[in-house]
Order: structure tokens, then C-alpha cells, then sequence
């Protein structure tokens, strides 16, 4: 109840349409596909003045005791701020290329992804650990006894 009180009390001028698709073009930008650790970095900064500016000029019409979608999207987009900032850390932290995340400094010399399965053989589950506190990792090992790690090449 305090979180959508605090949504609709903002009382500023940008829709959370406008910050979902500004937050969508950081992510696609700077943790897509295709990734560096500058880039990455630089979306941490961006997400985070983007984030100060949601919650300074976000606009939601109507009130938070009736059906409201705009409400319900804003919510979705504070969220998305939380979500975003998880995934450029875990790209950050993984210091690899693996799968369809290819880290350009992490590459083979003819281009392939190159995988770093000493230090990220693991699942990792990230932990939410309140507002402004840093997410806490937790990692289950990888264990092999049928198939053996291989990296793949795709030429």
C-alpha cells in the first residue's frame, strides 16, 4: 500500500511507458547480446540516474484505491530497475563469454566465446537483500558424471 501511495505521490511528468522504453535502450545497449565491462558499467550509472528521475517525475493519473493500469505498470517498472541492475552485476561478475552472453574481451582469436569454467562452473541464485544493499550470490557447483564440459564452436 505504501509503494503505490509513493507512485502516485510522485507527481511529475513522464508516463512509466517513457522509463520502461529508456530502461529497455540501456539494457539492449549496454547489456545485450554482445557486451564489454566499460559498457557495463556505464549501465549501472545510467539505470541509476534513470531510477532518480522515475522517482522524481513519474506522472500515474488516477488513484491508488481503484483499478489502475498505469499504476499497476509503474510498479512493474520499479521493478525493472531492481531486475536490471541485478543482471548488469551478474554480467559484470561473470568474467567470461558463455552461451549467448559474449563478453568482447573474452573471445578466441578466431572470435569464438571464450568460457572460463574454472571460476564459473556454477548456478548461481542471486538474493535480494533490501533496498540500496547489494544482492548476495549464491552458487551450486556444476557437477559432470555423464558428459564432459566442452566448449563449442560455432564455425
Amino acid at each position: 500500500m505504501e509503494r503505490l501511495k509513493k507512485l502516485i505521490s510522485v507527481k511529475g511528468k513522464q508516463t512509466a511507458s517513457s522509463f520502461h522504453k529508456r530502461l529497455g535502450k540501456i539494457m539492449w545497449d549496454y547489456c545485450g547480446m554482445k557486451r564489454n565491462e566499460e559498457g557495463l558499467k556505464k549501465a549501472l550509472v545510467l539505470i541509476k540516474e534513470l531510477k532518480e528521475e522515475f522517482w522524481r517525475d513519474l506522472t500515474v493519473p488516477g488513484e491508488y484505491t481503484e483499478l489502475n493500469q498505469e499504476l499497476e505498470k509503474a510498479g512493474r517498472v520499479a521493478d525493472y530497475f531492481e531486475l536490471s541492475e541485478l543482471l548488469v552485476n551478474d554480467a559484470l561478475s561473470r568474467r567470461e563469454s558463455c552461451g549467448a552472453h559474449f563478453r568482447e574481451e573474452f573471445q578466441t582469436p578466431d572470435g569464438e566465446a571464450l568460457r572460463n569454467d574454472e571460476e564459473f562452473a556454477y548456478v548461481a541464485a542471486w538474493e535480494y537483500a533490501g533496498e540500496g544493499k547489494p544482492h548476495i550470490l549464491h552458487k551450486e557447483e556444476l557437477k559432470f558424471e555423464e558428459v564432459e564440459m566442452k566448449i563449442r564452436s560455432y564455425k
